[in-house]
């Protein structure tokens, strides 16, 4: 039956200037969020105010269609912004909370673009609300619907718990992941292979030929890695080495002026360890000095808080003429003639055993903490040997390939579970007309 909302919702006409408002000495509402939830504050006003009561229908004017609607349950009297209308309501004519979730259904936001000027985008005011004619059932019916909404509205908060829960499943999944990776228990090994201890040699062998050729001076000598520093048991044909020996941490590039190269703030560095970056183009001479230098296939992560935990980093690839430049805020790590690859050193910095690692060295002001050099060049690597270093970065592509996959359908699922309540409510209204 067609009714006019006015026929069973009545405005409250209390209003306040500013200095009357203050006197009354009453909180006020600050903001009602799209949950329902009435937030308070106790604080002077600088314009007119409205007066709520308790047991008022409380409507925000310009997010009531985003669930901006609530009961004031308060024993005490409070105030809002004109912004805001409150009304009393015919029990005996409305169900509250059935009012409440019609006003956040596609059906009234039809009925308020097809009878109001400016639709949905224009403010709810009182004058424009209260004369809108709705399709009303009976009492009887109305708690039906609310009946049938509220117990979908539980199934799919259940949802909504299966969602996290599998977020935070595929989290853990993708961390042990890494973790199996660079301690040897992803991929089984081959004695036949050359063992890391070979790989070691070669590596020493191609930093001094740098050192000899002037290409890099030497770099201070690390100390051995003692038996109680050791974190875990490696595979036969794994050694143990610490990343400043066994790769390069910080190079410099050393180019004409006029080249241009890449450019890299912080911000063109995608976090979650996605191992995506865009890059600016700038000349050498522009940005040589006072910034960190990298080159293709470099690693790359972020040494400051957050950005370190929320893993900022990636392999360097596609570089304007294959060098560049970028914040200060980045350790860049350069293996020696690829003897150890990227991808496995990239797997490395992500895994939550570095992270926490190097999260307990912070040092600086709350806000501006970071990790030191020393933590880097110190740290602690498994090293494989080349053969399967490339078969573990091929496992976990796989895997990782396989995670997001997963996480693509708990993604839809979340999508399809908002979509089904708007179609809940839609199906609802429509029943009850």
């Amino acid at each position: 039956m067609k009714t006019k909302i006015s026929s069973f919702l009545k405005e409250r006409p209390d209003r306040f200037k500013p200095d009357e408002a203050n006197k009354l000495g009453l909180k006020r509402l600050n903001k009602i969020d799209f949950s329902g939830k009435m937030h308070l504050v106790n604080k002077p006003t600088k314009t007119n105010m409205i007066l709520i009561k308790k047991g008022d229908l409380v409507i925000s004017g310009i997010n009531v269609e985003k669930g901006a609607v609530a009961i004031y349950q308060g024993d005490e009297d409070i105030l809002a912004t004109i912004h805001y209308s409150s009304y009393e309501f015919d029990k005996k004519k409305i169900n509250v909370e059935y009012f409440k979730w019609f006003l956040k259904s596609k059906i009234f936001k039809d009925i308020v673009n097809s009878q109001i000027g400016g639709g949905i985008k224009t403010e709810l005011k009182p004058k424009r609300f209260l004369p809108l004619e709705i399709n009303l059932p009976n009492l009887k019916t109305q708690k039906q619907i609310l009946k049938k909404i509220q117990s979908m509205e539980n199934e799919i908060k259940g949802l909504g718990k299966n969602f996290q829960k599998d977020q935070a499943f595929l989290t853990k999944l993708k961390q042990s992941i890494l973790q199996e990776a660079v301690q040897g228990k992803l991929v089984k090994q081959n004695p036949k292979e050359e063992p890391a201890s070979a790989l070691l040699k070669k590596i020493k062998k191609e930093k001094e030929k740098l050192i000899r050729d002037g290409k890099i001076r030497k770099p201070k000598e690390l100390p051995k890695i003692e038996e109680d520093e050791i974190p875990y048991e490696l595979p036969e044909n794994w050694c143990w080495g610490r990343l400043g020996d066994v790769c390069r941490i910080n190079p410099r590039n050393y180019l004409e002026g006029g080249l241009e190269v890449a450019f890299i703030p912080m911000n063109l560095i995608r976090d979650n360890a996605q191992n995506k970056h865009e890059q600016e183009i700038r000349k050498w001479s522009k940005i040589k000095s006072g910034f960190t230098h990298f080159a293709e296939e470099d690693v790359v992560f972020a040494k400051i808080t957050p950005c370190f935990q929320n893993r900022k980093s990636a392999i360097l690839k596609n570089l304007k003429n294959k060098y560049g430049a970028g914040t200060t805020e980045l350790y860049v790590i350069r293996s020696y003639n690829k003897l150890i690859l990227p991808e496995f050193l990239f797997l490395l910095v992500n895994t939550k055993s570095f992270i926490d690692d190097g999260v307990a060295t912070y040092k600086g002001t709350a806000g501006q903490q970071r990790i030191k050099r020393d933590f880097v060049e110190n740290y602690i690597i498994g090293l494989p040997p080349l053969s399967e270093q490339r078969r573990i970065v091929e496992k976990v592509d796989a895997l990782m390939r396989f995670c997001d996959e997963l996480e693509l359908r708990i993604r839809e699922n979340k999508k399809n579970s908002g979509l089904l309540m708007g179609t809940v409510l839609r199906e609802s209204f429509e029943d009850g007309i």
